[in-house]
């Protein structure tokens, strides 16, 4: 098998190479494993391309390569430019390091990464390490993704449906803020919606009085719907959430059909 890895955190994220390992696995001995991620952290910039700049690809070592651009980019680059003819059976993006269960899918680099590889027609896996006061601080704080990674991967490459839609599919999963051994299980889950918490602003004034203006995050502790991807990695489940990069809101489509 031949897969390509990408992030957000950038090229030297423990998430990319908790990433490796479970790609190495996927792959086997005769199997093939190409990174091209990026030179720096993009989180947060979403399915983001960079359309009206070059960016720089240099290589790293083999099969290696860091791209001044998005995890979408990294993507475009890979299938186009890096990987030759050839292209890959599988692409993962990930280990995130943090959720992207529930809004947090809408900003997601990771999930940018997947999503440009499923519009190029490739099966993508996007995969993020949820974090809380059980593996925060740990050593391999990865743990829960490092050791059920490759098992839910070949889980899901077993019983995909056929997929013959123009948006094709590709999957969120999220493992649970917990230690590995305390994984309770897989969850196919709808993406949640966390409730009155969101993004917002935090000011602060530089030393020679410029102000600046960090993005901050809400709470990531609070439950979404019973069942949906945020309440299950809570309960200890990896969540598994198939999407497609189709945006319309096809539950409004026939009644907004009216105003024709």
């Amino acid at each position: 098998m031949r897969i390509l890895i990408t992030n957000d955190d950038g090229i030297n994220a423990p998430g990319l190479k908790v990433l490796e390992t479970i790609a190495e696995d996927l792959a086997g001995p005769d199997g093939e494993v190409w990174i091209v991620a990026p030179a720096f952290e993009q989180s947060g910039v979403g399915h983001c391309i960079s359309y009206t700049h070059p960016m720089m690809v240099a290589k790293m070592g083999p099969r290696r390569y860091a791209a001044e651009g998005s995890p979408a980019d990294c993507v475009l680059a890979g299938l186009h430019h890096v990987m030759g003819d050839e292209r890959p059976d599988l692409i993962l993006s990930g280990v995130n390091r943090g959720n992207n269960s529930a809004e947090n899918a809408l900003y997601s680099g990771t999930l940018g990464g997947a999503m440009e590889g499923a519009l190029q027609g490739i099966l993508s896996i996007a995969m993020s390490q949820y974090l809380g006061p059980y593996n925060f601080q740990a050593d391999n704080p990865f743990e829960a993704a490092e050791q059920h990674g490759a098992a839910l991967v070949r889980k899901l490459l077993g019983a995909l449906p056929e997929d013959e839609d123009d948006y094709q599919l590709f999957f969120n999963v999220n493992f649970p803020p917990v230690p590995a051994e305390d994984v309770k299980g897989m969850r196919i889950a709808p993406q949640g919606f966390r409730r009155h918490t969101h993004f917002g602003i935090e000011p602060h004034r530089s030393p020679s009085g410029r102000q600046f203006l960090w993005i901050k995050g809400g709470d990531q502790h609070i439950p979404t719907a019973e069942g949906s991807d945020a309440a299950v990695n809570l309960e200890g489940y990896i969540s598994v959430t198939p999407m497609r990069a189709d945006l319309t809101a096809h539950d409004v489509l026939d009644q907004l059909k009216a105003l024709e």
